[in-house]
C-alpha cells in the first residue's frame, strides 16, 4: 500500500481511481497533487475542462502546478503518448525524481470511441516505464460504461481511493490484454454500401481512389494528407505481412471518411503496433501504422477468425 510523497522510485506507477461527485474527485486529486508539490516534485494536471476548472479553483494561481489542455493531450492516443513521454524526459533531465500526473482519459460517457484509449491504458505500462512517474486516470462512474470501468481494472496495476494506494488484483499483463483484445466499435455509415470498393490495389491506387472520395467529401487538405498518407501504408502493411485478399472500402459521410483495409492474416504480432513505434521498423513501412495512428481522428484494430481490419477514419468525429 502506497500513501504520500513516494520520491527516489523509477519505473511507472499506474493508478486508476474511481468518483461520483465533484467533491469525490477534489479528496483524490489535492491530497496526490499536495503532497506533489510539498515535495518539491513536478505535478502536471491534465483534465478536461470541468475537472479543469475544479482543480484550478482548489489550488489557486501560483501553485506551481502545470495545467495541461486536456482536449488536446488526450486527441488520439498515440499523439498524447508521445508528448507524455516528451514531458517526462524533459523534467527527468532536469532531475526529477518523481513526476505527478493526473488526466482525463477519454471514453465514450465523454464522447470518444473507447477501443484505442482502451488499448492507450495497457500501452502505457511499457511507454512509461522509463521514467519516475507516478499518474492517476480517474474515472467518473456516473458517465462511465460499464464495459470501459472493467477494462479500466484490468489495465491498472494500482487502484487510488482519497490518500489510499492499494494492488489492483484485476490487473492483466498489458502485453497479453493487447493480444487478446480486439476492437468492436464501427463507424454507422459502414451500415450501408461503400462508395468505393478495391480487390488486391497497389498503395498508389489505393491512395489516389480514397483521396477522390475525401475530395467529394469535403475534407481538408490535412485530413486527406492525413488519409492518404494511412490508406498507403495499411495496403502496403496489407501486401506485405498479411495474406490475401486485400480488400479496401471507403464511405464518405458528413465531415468525414471511413476506410477498412482487410486482409486474412492475423495483423500486426507486436501487442503495442500503432502507439509505441517499433524499435526496429521493418523497411520503410515499419512506422506506418504509429504514423496513422499520429494523424487519422480514428484507428481501429479488428481482428477476426481469417481477417485483420484496420479501421481509419479522417475528419470530423461527432
Amino acid at each position: 500500500m502506497r500513501s504520500g510523497a513516494a520520491a527516489d522510485r523509477s519505473g511507472y506507477f499506474h493508478e486508476t481511481a474511481f468518483y461520483d461527485s465533484g467533491e469525490e474527485f477534489l479528496a483524490l486529486i489535492v491530497p496526490f497533487f499536495t503532497d506533489g508539490l510539498e515535495a518539491g516534485e513536478p505535478v502536471i494536471s491534465a483534465f478536461a475542462a470541468a475537472n479543469q476548472s475544479l482543480v484550478r479553483d482548489a489550488f489557486g494561481a501560483g501553485s506551481g502546478i502545470r495545467f495541461v489542455d486536456g482536449d488536446s493531450q488526450y486527441a488520439r492516443p498515440a499523439g498524447a503518448i508521445r508528448r507524455y513521454r516528451e514531458l517526462f524526459g524533459e523534467y527527468a533531465a532536469r532531475g526529477a525524481h518523481q513526476i505527478r500526473v493526473a488526466g482525463d482519459v477519454p471514453h465514450p460517457g465523454a464522447g470518444a470511441p473507447w477501443d484505442w484509449w482502451a488499448r492507450y491504458e495497457a500501452a502505457v505500462n511499457r511507454a512509461y516505464d522509463s521514467f519516475p512517474v507516478w499518474g492517476i486516470c480517474p474515472y467518473d462512474v456516473r458517465t462511465t460504461p460499464a464495459h470501459v470501468m472493467a477494462e479500466v481494472r484490468r489495465t491498472h496495476p494500482h487502484i487510488a481511493q482519497g490518500r489510499t494506494h492499494a494492488g489492483n488484483p484485476a490487473f492483466e499483463d498489458p502485453a497479453d490484454f493487447l493480444r487478446a483484445r480486439t476492437d468492436t466499435w464501427y463507424d454507422p455509415v459502414e451500415q450501408s454500401p461503400p462508395a468505393l470498393e478495391l480487390l488486391n490495389p497497389a498503395p498508389g491506387q489505393a491512395r489516389s481512389a480514397v483521396d477522390a472520395v475525401a475530395a467529394a467529401a469535403g475534407l481538408t487538405p490535412d485530413d486527406r494528407n492525413a488519409l492518404r498518407l494511412a490508406v498507403s501504408e495499411a495496403v502496403a502493411n496489407g501486401l506485405l505481412h498479411g495474406l490475401p485478399p486485400v480488400v479496401v472500402r471507403a464511405w464518405p459521410a458528413a465531415g468525414r471518411v471511413v476506410v477498412t483495409v482487410t486482409d486474412a492474416g492475423d495483423g500486426p504480432a507486436d501487442p503495442y503496433a500503432g502507439l509505441i513505434p517499433a524499435e526496429r521498423p521493418v523497411g520503410d513501412g515499419g512506422l506506418g501504422l504509429w504514423i496513422s495512428h499520429q494523424v487519422c481522428a480514428f484507428v481501429g484494430l479488428d481482428r477476426a477468425p481469417g481477417a485483420f481490419t484496420l479501421r481509419l477514419i479522417a475528419g470530423r468525429l461527432d
